[in-house]
């Protein structure tokens, strides 16, 4: 049997094909209430299905935002996924998602693609990269506003896009300092390279604020911004908690720039038989939830991740001039793996 047609429905409801598209298709000229009645009972009793591309002409708006996320099975990611499709729902829109393994180009290819799908709006959500990688997408950016789309990224600014920026450099300044409270003073920063701006904010302030409150990091170990970068740097953190043991020094203190790096590290560590906090105390930046069942309980900074995916979405869909209402939070978690033993 033959799908009805909107030419069916208003035949149904002897009404034009003007009248049955205004009604089903939302427009905002609406006929009178008893017309919408008896076009809506037409269409239940056929069957028919609203065409959604006819929705978004006649609205003006296609009721979807396109989500392009660095990597969906990192929990940083998954969390604030999981924030802009709660409030999407509350804001009566549907999310599209990309998952982009941290590759620029398809991260601009991603923009693209929702552009020409004609999304309401776009959220780009991850670290930037080297102003040459950034261009492209930025671009795409710009292209997508200047027809009419709202974009938005979380982390730093990008192009013309209103932005949701986490606290990358105060929570690591405040971690920092807390540390130094605990009784650490050596320190081995657990970096990502220059072009991952993230990596870097955490990094510098973080070394800023050990060096001003008279500490040292002692080394610098660089690896990709992944847990899987994480454990590729076990074995030089182990050389060195056993080059610090051999020379009678106290056990150094890993900041992992990242909560998943830092849970790598721990893996390859407890292979090498390099215990945690004994030999060696780690702490990251995040507290993704998996943290929650990790042993040892991990240091970290705490920040609103679902929390940021909502304040993407309300400024995607909010009216124009509307920025972001609240401000981004953080908060420094001490746990077991920077404890040290009692004296």
């Amino acid at each position: 049997m033959a799908r009805p047609r909107l030419q069916d429905v208003a035949n149904h409801a002897g009404v034009s094909l003007a009248t049955a598209s205004r009604v089903l298709n939302g427009s905002s000229r609406q006929p009178g209430p008893e017309l919408v009645e008896r076009v809506r009972a037409a269409a239940a009793d056929l069957g028919y299905v609203v065409n959604a591309q006819a929705q978004a002409l006649a609205r003006s708006r296609t009721g979807l935002l396109g989500l392009v996320v660095q990597d969906i099975s990192d929990p940083y990611f998954s969390s604030i996924a999981a924030g802009a499709q709660a409030a999407a729902r509350e804001h009566g829109r549907m999310v599209l998602l990309a998952s982009t393994e941290r590759d620029p180009d398809a991260e601009r290819d991603a923009v693209a693609a929702f552009a020409a799908h004609r999304v309401d709006a776009i959220v780009v959500v991850g670290t930037r990269w080297s102003p040459e990688e950034d261009a492209p997408v930025a671009a795409e950016l710009e292209t997508f506003e200047a027809g009419g789309g709202r974009s938005v990224v979380v982390g730093q600014p990008l192009g013309s896009a209103r932005v949701v920026r986490p606290p990358n450099a105060e929570g690591a300044a405040d971690l920092a300092a807390a540390l130094r409270d605990q009784g650490h003073h050596r320190f081995v920063l657990l970096s990502a390279p220059d072009r991952v701006v993230t990596a870097q904010e955490r990094a510098g302030a973080f070394t800023a604020a050990v060096t001003a409150g008279g500490g040292e990091v002692i080394e610098v170990v660089e690896q990709q911004f992944s847990r899987d970068g994480g454990y590729a740097a076990g074995d030089r953190v182990a050389e060195i908690a056993r080059e610090s043991a051999d020379a009678g020094l106290d056990a150094p203190c890993v900041f992992a720039v990242t909560d998943v790096m830092a849970i790598g590290l721990i893996a390859r560590l407890r292979e090498l038989a390099v215990t945690v906090p004994d030999d060696v105390r780690v702490a990251g930046f995040d507290d993704i939830p998996t943290l929650r069942d990790h042993v040892p309980s991990v240091t970290t900074v705490t920040i609103p991740l679902e929390e940021m995916g909502r304040l993407a979405v309300a400024a995607a869909v909010a009216e124009q001039g509307a920025e972001p209402g609240a401000a981004v939070g953080h908060e420094v978690v001490l746990r077991r793996s920077t404890a040290r033993p009692p004296r």
